[in-house]
C-alpha cells in the first residue's frame, strides 16, 4: 500500500528550527514520524499567511523551498524532493519518502504567470489558490468577498495551471471561488485538506454539493485532521475556552521571532491547553468524514490531507504523523476492503496528480 499524506506544514517549522533527522517530542513530521507511520509521500506546503504583502509573501514561500531543499541535501538517504507519481513509486521501491511541494495561498505568485511557472519549475506540484484572505486569484471561505469568485486574473491561473500541469486546490476557497474552478478548469480540481460540512458546519469544509461536483470532475477530497473542522461540539468548546484568539497571537508572535525558546515553549503551554478541552475528536471521527465522502462523491474521490504541523490541536490517537495508519485500521474495522483503503491512502491522488501533469511537452 502506498501511503500518501497531501498536506502538512513542515516548510514553516523548518523556519523555526525544526530538525527533520531528529524525533522531534513537539513536532508533529519528521523523518523518524514518517518512517513509523509507513508514510511513503508528504506534500510539504510552502504556507504564507494572507497578512503579508505579496512581496513579503514571496520571499518567504522561496525561503521555506530553499529550507526543504537544505533539509533533503543533509539527509539523503531518507527522503527526495520528488514531482511525478512514477518518481515516488520508484522511491518507494529504494527505501526513500518522497517529499512533494505545494504553495498554500498564491499570494507568492503576485499577478503575474511568471512567477506561477517559475514556483512550478522549482518542483511545486499544486497550489492552494487562498488563504484566510481574498487575494489577486479570488475570494476565500474566510473574510469579505472581493470577486464574487475568481478574479479576472484568477481565471488566467486556472487555465495557465492546467495548461502547465499544476494542480488546482481549492482547500481555502469560496463557495463560489470553488464552482468557478469546477466551471473553467478542464482538469480535476483537489481539496488537499478539507473535511464535510454534513458533519462539521465549519466554512472550510466542503458541502455535499461541493463533494458530487468534485467527484463529477475527476478530484479528490482529502480529509483534514483539524479538530475544527471535524466537529460542532469541539468547535462550541474552544470557542466557550476563549483560546482561539490566543492561539493565533501567541503562535504569531512565535512567527515573528522563530527562534526564540520564550516563546516557543508559551506556544507549547496553549497547545496542551487546547489538546485538554473537551469533546476532542478522535481517529473515529476522522472517519466519519472519510465515510461520508465516500458516500457522497466515491471512493475514488476521497484521501487523507493531515494538516499536521499547521494545526494547533490533533484528534486524539493522531498526535502526530507516525500514527497515521489508525486512520487504516478503523476504515479496515468498519469493514472497507484492503483494495478501496489503498485508494484513500493515497491511489487516488495519485491518479489525479498523474491525470493533471499529462500534457503536452511544450515547456513551462
Amino acid at each position: 500500500m502506498f501511503v500518501l499524506d497531501s498536506h502538512c506544514d513542515v516548510p514553516s517549522q523548518l523556519l523555526r528550527g525544526r530538525d527533520l533527522s531528529k524525533d522531534n517530542v513537539r513536532g508533529h513530521v519528521d523523518f523518524p514520524k514518517l518512517r513509523r507511520g509507513g508514510v511513503d509521500a508528504s506534500f510539504f506546503a510552502l504556507y504564507t499567511p494572507a497578512w503579508f504583502s505579496p512581496d513579503r509573501a514571496t520571499r518567504y514561500a522561496l525561503e521555506m523551498l530553499a529550507a526543504v531543499n537544505d533539509a533533503l541535501a543533509s539527509n539523503p538517504g531518507e527522503a527526495v524532493l520528488t514531482r511525478t507519481p512514477a518518481e515516488a513509486l520508484k522511491n518507494k521501491e529504494k527505501g526513500l519518502i518522497s517529499i512533494f511541494l505545494g504553495m498554500e495561498n498564491g499570494s507568492p505568485i503576485q499577478k503575474s504567470l511568471s512567477l506561477l511557472r517559475l514556483f512550478k519549475s522549482l518542483g511545486v506540484s499544486y497550489m492552494t489558490l487562498t488563504h484566510n484572505k481574498y487575494n489577486e486569484i479570488g475570494d476565500s471561505a474566510a473574510g469579505i468577498a472581493k470577486w464574487g469568485g475568481l478574479s479576472p486574473f484568477g481565471k488566467e491561473v486556472v487555465a495557465e495551471m492546467n495548461r502547465i500541469g499544476m494542480m488546482i486546490d481549492i482547500a481555502h476557497v469560496s463557495d463560489r471561488t470553488f464552482f468557478d474552478c469546477i466551471a473553467l478548469s478542464k482538469k480535476p480540481i483537489v481539496s488537499t485538506h478539507s473535511s464535510c460540512r454534513a458533519l462539521c458546519r465549519h466554512r472550510r469544509n466542503l458541502s455535499d454539493e461541493m463533494l458530487r461536483a468534485l467527484s463529477d470532475k475527476g478530484g479528490v477530497c482529502q480529509i483534514n485532521f483539524y479538530p475544527l473542522f471535524l466537529s460542532d461540539r469541539f468547535a462550541s468548546s474552544l470557542d466557550a475556552s476563549g483560546l482561539d484568539p490566543i492561539a493565533d497571537k501567541v503562535e504569531n508572535q512565535w512567527q515573528a521571532d522563530p527562534l526564540n525558546p520564550k516563546k516557543c515553549f508559551k506556544w507549547y503551554a496553549v497547545q496542551d491547553s487546547l489538546a485538554a478541552l473537551d469533546f476532542r475528536p478522535s481517529v473515529k471521527d476522522v472517519v466519519d468524514h472519510i465515510d461520508h465522502a465516500v458516500k457522497v462523491a466515491g471512493i475514488d474521490h476521497v484521501g487523507i490531507g493531515s494538516d499536521f504541523d499547521g494545526i494547533n490541536v490533533t484528534p486524539s490517537g493522531l498526535e502526530d504523523v507516525s500514527k497515521i495508519g489508525s486512520v487504516f485500521d478503523e476504515m479496515k474495522k468498519r469493514g472497507y476492503s484492503d483494495s478501496e483503503i489503498e485508494k484513500v491512502a493515497g491511489k487516488n491522488f495519485l491518479r489525479v496528480l498523474s491525470e493533471v501533469q499529462d500534457v503536452p511537452e511544450r515547456g513551462l
